[in-house]
């Protein structure tokens, strides 16, 4: 007895689970044809903290550029210019070039 109650509740999960999977299938089909409908316009949210601190520092961010003579990336707006190249400082500027 226990056995077909067991293979008569495998049989109803198994229906189950197919009629729920095509019942799915025809509301993605549905919603694949039916015309798209524009959304009311709604009021942007308030940009959040980290938002506002990423944001600020893209607008602050700075030119790097590389010394000619050590490789070391600096801020644009400290560079020394000497020869033509741009040098992190101006020990690096008066040394004799390679």
């Amino acid at each position: 007895m226990s056995r077909i109650i067991f293979w008569l509740g495998l049989v109803f999960l198994v229906i189950f689970a197919v009629r729920s999977k095509i019942r799915a299938a025809q509301k993605r089909h549905q919603q694949q044809f039916r015309q798209p409908q524009q959304p009311p316009a709604q009021p942007q949210p308030a940009p959040t903290y980290k938002a506002r601190a990423a944001a600020q520092a893209a607008n602050d961010a700075e030119v790097m550029l590389q010394c000619a003579h050590c490789g070391v990336f600096y801020p644009a707006s400290e560079t020394v210019q000497a020869n033509g190249r741009d040098y992190c400082s101006a020990g690096h500027a008066a040394l004799p070039s390679a």
